[in-house]
């Protein structure tokens, strides 16, 4: 499952936030790995991240609002942040693209690297093609044609797992900018201070 962290059309201290937010949830989530991250204008600022977690903590989609004098410009009035957090669910329906026999064709050949002589005189290494898209892979480190098979729809689906997440993924952030998501009255979690101290999580 992916979270990700925006900022939105906010300022530098919106892009703190993200950054700030990104160490919240290392801590709540566990082990997280970073999918990708536009950096922002100033060292532990982000425009957005994209992470990806297993666990997925509670209260955490939506506006996050972080009240805080700007560390940048100490005479700004405004104490007021907001970034934005969005879960992004594996879509079910792509998922399942890969799975349906229909979907996927087969072609063998013979292999021309190592692997003794098997290998180069039988057609043992298999390409498989995802009908749909046209998107091929290619498998010869079996020594039959029968493990090839496996490895290589193996590979293809998570080529095409990857392709539905990132055409999934510049949805969602199209959307996002688009509909300016962030909610500024209703945040699920309010943080406050340099510290950035949870204040409160609302219902």
């Amino acid at each position: 499952m992916l979270i990700q962290i925006t900022s939105g059309r906010g300022p530098l201290e919106c892009e703190l936030a993200v950054g700030k937010f990104l160490q919240v949830l290392k801590k709540e989530c566990g082990d997280v790995e970073i999918v990708s991250q536009v950096a922002g204008g100033y060292v532990h600022c982000y425009k957005s991240i994209v992470l990806k977690a297993t666990q997925i903590p509670e209260k955490i989609a939506g506006t996050i609002q972080w009240i805080a004098q700007s560390p940048f410009r100490p005479k700004h009035k405004r104490k007021n942040w907001f970034i934005g957090v969005s879960i992004i669910q594996k879509n079910a329906a792509s998922q399942k693209q890969t799975s349906d026999a229909g979907l996927i064709r087969f072609e063998t050949f013979r292999s021309s690297g190592k692997g003794g002589q098997n290998v180069n005189k039988v057609e043992t290494a298999v390409r498989a093609i995802h009908v749909p898209t046209g998107t091929s892979v290619v498998s010869t480190q079996g020594r039959d044609q029968h493990t090839n098979k496996k490895l290589a729809l193996i590979r293809l689906n998570e080529i095409i797992m990857e392709q539905n997440m990132a055409q999934e993924l510049l949805w969602k952030q199209a959307m996002w900018m688009q509909h300016e998501l962030l909610e500024r009255g209703k945040p699920v979690r309010i943080y406050e201070g340099a510290e950035f101290r949870l204040l409160k999580v609302n219902q």
